[in-house]
């Protein structure tokens, strides 16, 4: 199983593109930005999305997508996603205002897209080509959001991503009871943006070491830092490079790199 980093940023410049992970070639995780530099016969080739929240940077790609691709498609593409999440989707994006109702074009009976309540907690089997089980994880963030544990359908190790959040002892909590292959985390601000970490309830290094010492002992895989603002990303990995440096708990010898667009991560 692999894992495309279509875009791993916390918001948009040169090369930098939003939150989008390619699972495989059938299982889309966000929507941010990166999903545009998908070719149309790899956005046609996407059976299913998980959405984690409904901030623009992790849905922006969906209803582009869906114009683009809708009609190449034989069956509606399948967003699956907190049923917040989609009540704010269709109130605000698909609404014939911003963007066409897509849940009843080209006709009510075919669309182009079709929305599947999920739940903290519930199990999801996706996928075709390749069965995925998706699990949904707990997350803290201004609106209702989640995160996802993905492994193949018969079982193995679990590519997690928190998806945005604060502080989460249930996430952890999940998180130390799986098989864990890799763990993708959001690191949004630099301690020199405690504040406003604080307040849009996202992690800074400082927190973000706290976090990691949920980890139990003698569990070791490597650590990805996404969702990093552009103008601080050089700020937070120098600033969790200090961290390691110094041995703070939660940091020391844990395996931190900084997740970068266009990468392959394989487990």
């Amino acid at each position: 199983m692999q894992v495309r980093v279509l875009g791993c940023s916390g918001a948009i410049a040169k090369d930098c593109r939003t939150t989008s992970f390619l699972v495989d070639t059938d299982l889309l995780v966000d929507a941010g930005t990166g999903v545009g530099d998908l070719t149309l016969d790899e956005m046609a080739g996407i059976d299913d999305v998980v959405l984690t929240h409904c901030h623009l940077d992790h849905i922006a790609a969906l209803p582009l997508m869906l114009d683009a691709v809708g009609g190449r498609r034989t069956r509606p593409l399948r967003v699956h996603a907190l049923c917040e999440t989609i009540e704010a989707l269709r109130a605000h994006v698909f609404n014939n205002v911003i963007w066409p109702d897509f849940e009843s074009i080209p006709s009510a009976e075919a669309p182009f897209v079709s929305f599947h309540d999920i739940t903290v907690g519930q199990t999801l089997q996706l996928g075709s080509a390749v069965p995925k089980r998706i699990e949904v994880l707990p997350a803290v963030h201004t609106v209702p959001a989640c995160g996802f544990a993905v492994s193949r359908a018969e079982g193995g190790a679990h590519w997690v991503f928190s998806g945005d959040t604060e502080r989460n002892a249930p996430f952890w909590d999940r998180v130390n009871a799986l098989d864990v292959a890799m763990l993708v985390i959001e690191t949004a601000f630099s301690d020199r943006e405690q504040a406003l970490a604080d307040r849009s309830l996202h992690l800074s290094p400082k927190v973000l070491a706290d976090e990691l010492a949920r980890i139990v002992p003698g569990r070791h895989y490597p650590i990805y830092i996404t969702h990093t603002k552009p103008a601080e990303t050089e700020e937070i990995m120098s600033q969790i490079d200090a961290l390691v440096g110094h041995q703070v708990a939660g940091l020391a010898q844990r395996d931190i790199r900084w997740l970068k667009a266009d990468g392959v991560l394989t487990f």
